[in-house]
């Protein structure tokens, strides 16, 4: 078209004797034309409607059509996407927890209304500032620092007092994250009240079951041969079984209802775990009925940071499990080590094994695989909880593997941070 355009020109200047001119005239003409279909194109872009797209000939109209097919696809997608922000907005400030969304640099971007109840969030003057500048709790600002090591946090409520916030982080997008506020202060009241029931009964019965054993044992001594109580020997005898049962059920829920409400309050210090392990290991081979085979492999030098009574109480309840699950002459090894990860204690027993439809809820209270078999080996149901409790209390995780009729193996997994290593004596 151009060369067309060009000859056209340069025909009309040769046919005046001024080819020359006739060229030049030609191509200022077309530049011109090109110029104001560049500004036409220009004024449309920058204009605010863009619905119609400008009159425009040859390859311009092409251009002009392809402008305004890429700006009606982004118009479409723009009213796409702020539908689906008005939905989630819509969603999220119907819901009763709060939710906040917060930009890589831990800014504010949006909340709902709930936020503003539970955090005490104020619009729009907290949009852009930072959270962790308005929740100053020093749990949630290592929470923000490092999300990956918890999948959430309790913090006080800042709007009333004695209240509960459970807070959870989730990460999506470009690096930002959805903080999701749950009131759990309800919760927590019916924990507490359940926890106090528990320890205030178990306590109140203590007293007069202290009471019936002695009379029984008084009545044991009597069933002997020609004694005045001789024929009651065997009901005497399931009498004082079942109240000793009762009596170690009650320590065992006052031992539960302490590690609850008091665990996390207890002072945490530098635990010789191998001497500890070393005295349990001595105390069941001294006390060992069933002829089992004891091996330990314990690491020296391996010190935790925690509490002594709670990782005594997770050390023998795991070991006494054991002992108590496994046959005569079966074999019961104890492992204390380190890894790259952390600290972990096993027990890995010979005896009877554990179906796993039945592993996820071991550490339930009174969760018995077999009520008889529990019954029989005079456990309480509620070992396994203690355990679960107490490991919480140090950041660490039990896990189980077993197989029926091929033993178990429990194991205690510590996080690295809990490491305190000592050269050994």
């Amino acid at each position: 078209m151009l060369a067309v355009w060009l000859l056209l020109w340069a025909g009309a200047g040769w046919s005046t004797g001024y080819a020359m001119a006739g060229l030049l005239v030609g191509m200022a003409l077309y530049l011109a034309f090109h110029m104001v279909q560049t500004f036409k194109l220009h004024a449309w872009l920058v204009s605010d409607e863009r619905r119609h797209a400008p009159d425009g000939s040859g390859v311009w109209e092409e251009i002009y059509l392809e402008f305004h097919q890429i700006t009606q696809r982004s118009r479409k997608r723009k009213k796409h996407l702020r539908n689906m922000l008005a939905e989630f907005q819509a969603s999220t400030a119907a819901l009763p927890d709060g939710a906040v969304v917060i930009d890589a640099q831990g800014r504010i971007v949006w909340f709902n209304e709930a936020a503003t109840s539970l955090l005490d969030l104020q619009s729009p003057k907290d949009v852009g500032q930072r959270i962790v500048n308005l929740l100053r709790n020093p749990g949630f600002i290592s929470y923000m620092a490092d999300p990956s090591e918890q999948r959430q946090v309790e913090i006080p409520a800042p709007t009333r007092e004695e209240g509960v916030l459970m807070l959870r982080l989730i990460p999506y997008g470009n690096n930002q994250r959805l903080l999701i506020a749950r009131d759990v202060s309800h919760q927590k009241q019916i924990d507490a009240m359940r926890r106090d029931f528990v320890a205030n009964a178990s306590h109140e019965l203590r007293t007069p079951l202290t009471v019936l054993r002695g009379y029984l044992e008084m009545m044991n001594e009597e069933t002997g041969e020609g004694d005045a109580l001789a024929r009651w020997t065997g009901p005497v005898r399931e009498m004082s079984s079942q109240a000793w049962r009762m009596s170690r059920i009650i320590e065992d829920l006052l031992k539960l209802a302490r590690v609850e409400s008091d665990g996390m309050h207890q002072r945490q210090e530098e635990v010789d775990v191998p001497s500890m392990l070393q005295r349990l290991m001595a105390d069941v081979r001294r006390n060992n009925a069933k002829n089992h085979r004891f091996s330990a492999d314990i690491g020296e030098g391996l010190f935790l940071f925690g509490r002594p009574n709670e990782l005594e109480s997770v050390f023998s309840n795991l070991v006494l499990n054991a002992i108590q699950y496994t046959p005569v002459d079966g074999e019961i090894e104890v492992r204390w080590w380190s890894d790259s990860q952390g600290l972990l204690f096993s027990v890995t027993d010979t005896g009877i094994g554990i179906p796993a439809q039945h592993i996820e809820r071991l550490t339930e209270r009174f969760y018995r695989v077999d009520a008889a078999r529990s019954t029989a080996t005079g456990g309480t149901g509620l070992g396994l909880a203690i355990v679960k409790h107490c490991l919480e209390h140090h950041d660490a995780e039990l896990d189980i593997a077993s197989e029926p009729n091929h033993g178990s193996t429990f194991t205690c997994r510590f996080p690295r941070a809990r490491l305190r290593s000592r050269q050994a004596a």
